[in-house]
């Protein structure tokens, strides 16, 4: 059998549905597009002033007479370009988002954009403070140990291109890392564990917060350490966080549970003109645990009585079934004897008319 097809105008309805969607992906994705754009044509006739920014970390702790390098012959110009694109990326994040938003928001349940919003915004905050303290703190720190330790005689002067990669590197290294609280908080919030089992394998995290600053950060065991130990903290602000979230939770629900249960106490019981609970008498008065089990008792004896009632009409109607069954049969077998005694008589009566029409033909 060939599978039944949906009818042409639901497959009509949900191919126009698709296409809506699709229609509204691709001009959110252009409106994004743009806004990057515009941002870096802005932006792009401020690139030596935007490099200086970036570089300055790095300019303010270098020897006297020394200053960066471009070995490649394109990198004077490739550089703050892609610089320039970072910063526009960064900038327009928050615009970004909310494209995002506005495209899966209609698909969410109520409580679903309440608990979005807040992660959202939050979660913004949170990846350009990993960018700030990256600068202001890790830099200063990172560039100071480097430099300090170069042998005597070697002068630093660092490639442009690798200092952006390395910058790169740590602003998203930074970035993500500063989002353990909000991903601490959805794993909790989630119920896919509990803050009191996270804080029990806090030894494991610790180990594990070092492992993604290996994997996050230029191999050396500083700039692992300076990952790994914000990584850390925030875990932990995660952890107190989810903790006062889930109880503030628990305390709503038990407010509602007294406001549902106080309505219940407050609101008077009527029985005028009603029929009286099961487990009060005629005149509303509660019934005596002796009384109900009586009660209890009868109910069962009458279900019994009642289920033995049907149990015998089923019986009846077996019998009277077999009764007419047995009757249809007889008649059936009268009739068949019937019509036989009949085709015996005809047969007779055609011999005998065939034997005094031989006699005839005889006689003549």
């Amino acid at each position: 059998m060939s599978e039944q097809q949906p009818p042409p105008q639901k497959k009509q309805q949900h191919e126009q549905s698709l296409m809506d969607h699709l229609v509204e992906l691709r001009d959110r994705l252009l409106h994004m597009v743009l806004a990057i754009l515009i941002v870096f044509v802005a932006l792009f006739a401020f690139s030596e002033e935007i490099f200086t920014i970036a570089a300055q970390p790095l300019l303010a702790l270098m020897p006297e007479g020394t200053s960066m390098i471009a070995t490649g012959v394109t990198s004077p110009f490739l550089v703050p370009f892609k610089l320039v694109l970072l910063l526009s990326v960064l900038l327009t994040i928050p615009y970004l988002l909310h494209q995002i938003w506005a495209f899966i928001a209609p698909g969410l349940y109520l409580h679903e954009k309440r608990l979005a919003t807040p992660l959202l915004i939050s979660s913004v905050i949170l990846f350009y403070c990993g960018i700030a303290f990256a600068y202001f703190v890790i830099f200063p720190i990172l560039f100071g140990f480097f430099i300090g330790i170069a042998p005597a005689g070697v002068a630093v002067m660092t490639d442009i291109s690798q200092y952006l990669d390395f910058i790169i590197a740590i602003f998203l290294a930074f970035g993500i890392a500063f989002e353990v609280p909000v991903a601490t908080f959805l794993i909790i919030a989630a119920g896919i564990t509990s803050a009191d089992k996270l804080a029990a394998k806090r030894p494991y995290i610790i180990i594990g917060a070092f492992f993604i600053g290996m994997l996050l950060t230029p191999p050396d065991i500083i700039s692992q350490s300076l990952l790994a130990i914000p990584i850390w903290l925030l875990f932990e602000i995660g952890l107190i966080a989810s903790r006062l979230f889930l109880k503030e939770k628990e305390k709503e629900e038990v407010i509602m549970e007294n406001d549902e249960f106080t309505l219940i106490e407050e609101k008077p019981v009527d029985f005028s003109g009603d029929i009286p609970p099961d487990d009060h008498d005629e005149e509303g008065n509660p019934l005596s645990d002796e009384e109900l089990e009586n009660l209890f008792d009868e109910a069962e004896a009458e279900e019994d009585e009642n289920n033995q009632k049907d149990e015998f009409d089923e019986l009846d109607k077996a019998d009277k079934n077999d009764k007419s069954d047995k009757a249809d049969k007889s008649d059936k077998s009268d009739k068949s004897d019937k019509s036989d005694k009949n085709d015996k008589n005809d047969k007779n009566d055609k011999n005998d008319k065939n034997d005094k029409n031989d006699k005839n033909d005889k006689s003549d």
